[in-house]
């Protein structure tokens, strides 16, 4: 018999407007789900006095929930008076706040730990990371705790976790969601928040009222990009051409290309991100309130973001848009790029504190920041090689126009078996 936890949302609804079951039933099964599993994971950090009945999600906790303090990992902080506007959305459409997830420090580190919280743990191997920043939101709909993650995207931050657990997710568009809270410049424009669910369509649906808008576009050409050139990691090279595969049975036309400009797009992400995304200047350094393996990993890594930023810009803005513009032109006639996330898997917990190793890290997430500089939609999702946590690829696609990569997404999820949820191994 297949238990409520296990559901995707989309089915959870069906169930609960068809009165086969209540929502309250949802919830209690999902919330003993939560006391059996998240011990040995740690991905719900904080949970609300009362749960009301509805279809359960979960909150990044750098986001707005009411009555809920959003610590970014790194201070306790006061009640926020009022959900994020896309949190409203989200609970007015029948959803509840299971809980908030964790998430690394101030969201700048590619691994979920902090001092409040604790390390969050991947539900597929314990010595592997879960990925960040909303490494949270990942292991706890990997390992069944909820069907829906709530979490944001400013570097990867949605789409690698998906990665590390097996999972999928969506990366919006720049502009598609609101963003109420208030943060520096480089967030507002590289940052989006977004879903993560074991289910493309829940993806879709839950995308759907955060927007508030239909999300269906004119039809345009089924046509791949398969991005090539890259140093990509066995599994996922695999990964990527069993995805190709998968389109082309799917009726799509899939063609290797390299990507155009895709190394200094990154060096523009890291510089816009490094000038414009922190405040210290107006704020007590990031070094002073964290803990101490934080800034032990801010220590190393910092002369490695400064060297990928590669020859500075005189105006970043204006370099980007030339970028944005050869864009354009590539996927005029091909509007998906079917690439990695990033080109290496789940690294072991404590790696991305050795200095030799992190010098490498960023030009392996040089597709992933290349969207956020740019501001366009993608979709990751986990492909079936037969191995332990399934490599995970990402569609991209033109810029509003979510419902390209997902529905190109759900062609290739239909054709291999689901791998998720799974027990904490």
């Amino acid at each position: 018999m297949v238990e409520l936890w296990e559901m995707p949302a989309w089915r959870l609804v069906d169930l609960v407007r068809a009165g086969a079951v209540s929502a309250r039933e949802v919830v209690d099964s999902h919330q003993r789900r939560v006391e059996q599993v998240n011990p040995a994971v740690n991905a719900i950090v904080d949970v609300p006095d009362e749960v009301p009945a509805g279809i359960p999600v979960t909150v990044k906790v750098n986001i707005d929930v009411a009555g809920m303090a959003s610590t970014f990992g790194v201070v306790r902080g006061q009640p926020a008076e009022r959900d994020a506007e896309h949190i409203a959305r989200v609970r007015a459409a029948g959803a509840t706040v299971l809980g908030r997830t964790n998430m690394p420090e101030f969201g700048m580190r590619w691994h979920t730990a902090n001092d409040i919280h604790g390390p969050t743990r991947n539900p597929w191997d314990a010595t592997l990371t879960a990925g960040g920043s909303s490494g949270g939101d990942a292991a706890a709909v990997a390992a069944g705790m909820v069907p829906i993650g709530l979490g944001n995207d400013g570097a990867g931050s949605l789409r690698w976790p998906a990665q590390c657990c097996g999972v999928a997710a969506l990366k919006p568009s720049l502009g598609r969601v609101p963003i109420t809270e208030t943060a520096p410049f480089a967030f507002q424009l590289l940052t989006t928040h977004g879903p993560i669910a074991r289910e493309v369509r829940d993806l879709r649906m839950v995308f759907e009222h955060m927007v508030g808008t239909p999300l269906d576009g004119p039809p345009l050409p089924k046509r791949v990009y398969l991005a090539s050139g890259l140093n990509v990691d066995a599994g996922i090279a695999r990964a990527l051409h069993k995805a190709a595969e998968l389109l082309i049975d799917a009726g799509y036309v899939v063609e290797e290309h390299p990507v155009p400009a895709l190394e200094r797009a990154a060096e523009l992400h890291t510089q816009i991100m490094s000038r414009f995304g922190r405040i210290h200047d107006r704020k007590t350094p990031v070094e002073t309130v964290t803990s101490v393996e934080f800034a032990r990993f801010w220590a190393t890594f910092e002369p490695v973001w400064t060297e990928a930023q590669g020859e500075h810009s005189v105006d970043p803005m204006a370099e980007r848009a030339e970028i944005a513009r050869t864009w354009d032109e590539w996927m005029s006639g091909t509007p998906l790029v079917l690439a990695p996330v990033r080109t290496h898997p789940a690294f072991p917990v404590g790696v991305d504190l050795d200095p030799a190793w992190l010098a490498g890290f960023p030009a392996s997430m040089r597709m992933a920041v290349a969207v956020n500089l740019l501001g366009l939609p993608a979709v990751a999702l986990p492909v079936d090689i037969d191995g332990a946590a399934p490599p995970v690829v990402q569609l991209i696609g033109p810029r509003y126009r979510e419902d390209l990569c997902l529905s190109a997404a759900a062609e290739i999820e239909a054709r291999q078996p689901a791998r998720v949820p799974i027990d904490p191994r």
